[in-house]
């Protein structure tokens, strides 16, 4: 009888050449998205480029970066907005931009969104590949760049920022990687106040196989089946199915008590200090942050007056489209959820995504900036992503061009309009 050899698999590519597909197509869309808006701004007599770093939140980013924390408008209503509610990661970069580089702060602001949004897609292409396929990971990545307001990825906002920071925390959360998840969920705590869904992430997953010891076997299954992180066996290799991932750690994983422990303790310390030093500042205390919030009518309200502005769309045309398409839009978005639920996505995941609809549907003013503000919510896409990869190619790359154009399109129309506010 000849003897069965078992041979080695072969080594995988490092992430960056696997990513590769999904960063050059994601590079693509973007600079159509640029062309489209440069070519719309200039038939209006606009300039593109100070659209996308000279208006709204961009130029309370570089004003901080520039001259620090302490200026308000007050408003004739009574309303005081305070640059205090802009969280400081982005303007630190922004600043270290212009000292080691003949950039303006605004100027430092374009190239960080440029560079943070090439970071979050490689962040969700690691993410879905982890826990879907190569396929799956480029599809995730298109989608997220073909986003009607995708065009906010370019600009001098923290969107692309925090969501380069998430995906990756979260890619550390299902690698097993605790005090890198920790640290990168910090950070994010750094950018914006949403950052406390990646805390989330963090303080779900760590304590998941200490739980699931002490607590009854039918329970122990279900947490198994969303939490923690695939084995290195389920990681290998490009695949469509979705199999509950196992709560063994991939290789270079930190697998102590002790190291799940500090990533747990270093997720909350960015959001927390930036929250505590707005409190000390102001004189106001842990609320300090809130009140601050308040002066622009921004508030958690369970949804209650987004619902009202989404009702009175309803009572003339042609804003009853409007209305429409924001009712469809956030029951998608519930039933991509629910469909990550049911594909058994890890809880770290359906957390995270959870927690960021909810900040954003449920905030209580400025609804015309929700779309931006569910951008982070990349993970809802991965129900998408697995049935575009599972499309003929031809007919994959159609759908992709169509939305890409669409979005370059809108993005140009919206920006040179009303925008992003």
């Amino acid at each position: 009888m000849t003897e069965l050899v078992t041979r080695p698999a072969p080594p995988r590519a490092p992430l960056l050449r696997r990513a590769a597909p999904a960063l050059l197509g994601y590079a693509a869309i973007r600079v159509l998205g640029l062309a489209v808006l440069a070519g719309w701004s200039a038939a209006r007599g606009k300039s593109a480029y100070t659209l996308l770093t000279a208006r709204w939140d961009s130029l309370w980013y570089a004003r901080v970066a520039a001259s620090g924390y302490g200026y308000e408008v007050r408003l004739p209503n009574g309303d005081v907005h305070s640059d205090l509610a802009f969280f400081p990661l982005l303007p630190w970069l922004e600043r270290l931009g212009h000292a080691v580089a003949p950039l303006s702060y605004a100027d430092a602001g374009f190239v960080v969104a440029l560079l943070a949004s090439l970071a979050a897609a490689g962040g969700i292409f690691a993410v879905a590949e982890w826990l879907y396929g190569a396929r799956a990971g480029v599809c995730a990545v298109l989608l997220w760049a073909v986003l009607p307001v995708g065009i906010v990825q370019s600009m001098a906002y923290s969107e692309s920022l925090f969501t380069a920071l998430a995906a990756w925390s979260l890619y550390a959360v299902l690698t097993g990687r605790w005090v890198t998840a920790g640290l990168l969920a910090a950070l994010a705590g750094l950018t914006r106040p949403v950052g406390m869904a990646v805390v989330a992430a963090v303080w779900v997953a760590a304590p998941a196989p200490y739980v699931t010891g002490r607590i009854p076997a039918r329970v122990t299954s279900w947490v198994t089946s969303f939490g923690g992180n695939r084995s290195a066996d389920d990681a290998r290799g490009a695949r469509e199915d979705v199999r509950a991932p196992s709560l063994s750690p991939a290789p270079g994983a930190d697998t102590s008590a002790r190291r799940r422990l500090l990533g747990m303790a270093l997720a909350p310390l960015g959001a927390a200090g930036y929250v505590l030093w707005v409190g000390l500042r102001t004189g106001d205390g842990p609320l300090g942050y809130l009140r601050v919030q308040a002066g622009w009518r921004n508030g958690f309200d369970g949804g209650y007056a987004f619902a009202r502005f989404v009702a009175g769309m309803f009572t003339s045309f042609p804003s009853v489209l409007a209305g429409a398409a924001l009712a469809v839009g956030v029951v998608l978005l519930i039933r991509l959820h629910l469909a990550g639920v049911r594909q058994r996505q890890p809880l770290s995941v359906l957390v995270y995504t959870g927690v960021v609809l909810a900040l954003a549907l449920c905030a209580s003013s400025y609804f015309g900036s929700k779309p931006r503000l569910l951008m982070p919510a990349f993970p809802v896409l991965f129900p998408l992503a697995r049935a575009l990869a599972a499309a003929r190619p031809g007919r994959a790359a159609a759908v992709v061009a169509v939305a890409a154009t669409a979005a370059a399109a809108y993005g140009a129309f919206w920006l040179n309009g009303s925008g992003p506010p």
